[in-house]
């Protein structure tokens, strides 16, 4: 199986499956001397791990991540630091109940990567979707943790904004509120409604899909390039590759087909401190394939989770029809852990580009130009 590396200067290379012994990650292209301990990694995981509220998979994973190499004392400070070299990284699997699987093992899942695997391979590993399984994300999750320490002054935010057909409303938005519920919604009344909806579909076997903003500030402009390297094109790419997610936009969106002209336009002023000031930001802090200094805003949709109670319509291995239904512990809305895979991805794009920008042009432009004298 090719092409589990993704990123050009910062390449995060992952691996694993999701009833193997363990998984991990290795992140090369990491500048040296950037502090990093196990510390600065596991709130991430912990964000994401399963078996904290009922509405998400039982499993039991600590997710407790160990770095094997790429860090360094620094004599100077006594701090642990990045050397330069590939970092490392690993988290064991403790929890797997792969005799869950057993009786479906050879079919086909509706809405599961089973028949393309062995379509493609001629084999799968039917354990939990095996190297399909959003098990995988988690080792993301701790590459991105080590993207947010490259560019300065960088915080990307995530936030699950619908569930199924909830949606929030912008008006009570509060990052404060994204801590106090399950489902990292940034309105406390829509959390409440997602709560009661999403109860109703997990005591029928179902699920329900989500949709999911991430907001990355403190982004320099300049990032990406304007054809084949575009910022908002790596940042798609690199969501259309979460398990599960079927959609991408960015800023308006879809939404600016039913803008005009003069609404979609993001006017600009200059400000205070001697820069431009956009009046709005529906380009999601993109501009020609380059950051504008706005806040990078990235929403995608997540699907619901395939595996459910109910039976479904399908075929086996041997080209048999059957039905299937899913039996074990899976994610009613795998949407919400897939807030803070959504933050992970966008943050390896960033640093990804910032370090393509620092090596192509080194110091930025100053701005604003001067005008020729004559």
């Amino acid at each position: 199986m090719s092409f589990n590396t993704f990123g050009q200067l910062f390449r995060v290379t992952t691996f694993g499956e999701s009833h193997g012994p363990a998984i991990g990650c290795v992140v090369d292209g990491c500048p040296p001397r950037i502090p990093l301990t196990e510390a600065d990694i596991q709130p991430y995981l912990d964000k994401r791990r399963p078996g904290q509220s009922r509405f998400t998979t039982q499993r039991q994973e600590p997710d407790m991540v160990k770095i094997l190499s790429g860090v360094f004392a620094d004599e100077a400070t006594g701090r642990q630091v990045t050397t330069g070299t590939p970092i490392a990284l690993i988290i064991e699997n403790v929890d797997q109940r792969s005799k869950d699987y057993s009786a479906i093992k050879d079919i086909y899942r509706p809405g599961h990567a089973g028949y393309v695997y062995d379509a493609k391979y001629g084999l799968h590993d039917y354990r939990g979707g095996g190297r399909a399984s959003a098990r995988e994300t988690a080792t993301r999750v701790a590459a991105g943790a080590i993207a947010r320490k490259i560019v300065p002054g960088i915080n990307v935010r995530g936030a699950l904004i619908q569930l199924g057909s909830h949606k929030i409303d912008r008006a009570r938005w509060d990052w404060a509120e994204i801590g106090n519920n399950p489902f990292f919604c940034p309105d406390a009344k829509a959390a409440a409604i997602f709560a009661d909806h999403l109860d109703e579909v997990r005591k029928r076997g179902s699920s329900v899909g989500a949709i999911i903003e991430v907001v990355a500030e403190g982004v320099p402009p300049g990032l990406g390039a304007p054809v084949y390297a575009k910022l908002d094109g790596d940042l798609a790419g690199a969501i259309m590759g979460i398990n599960a997610v079927k959609g991408v936009e960015i800023g308006a969106g879809f939404a600016a087909a039913t803008l005009s002209g003069e609404d979609n336009a993001d006017e600009m002023r200059m400000g205070n401190d001697g820069k431009p000031r956009f009046l709005s930001n529906n380009a999601g802090g993109v501009l020609g394939g380059i950051s504008t200094g706005q806040p990078v805003v990235v929403r995608f949709a997540v699907k619901p989770t395939s595996s459910i109670l109910t039976p479904r319509r399908t075929v086996d291995r041997y080209g048999n029809e059957t039905d299937v239904a899913t039996k074990g512990r899976h994610d009613p809305c795998v949407g919400i852990r897939a807030v803070p895979i959504g933050e992970a991805m966008v943050a390896c794009v960033i640093a990804d580009h910032y370090l393509r920008q620092r090596g192509q042009v080194g110091d930025t432009p100053d701005w604003p130009f001067k005008k020729p004298v004559g």
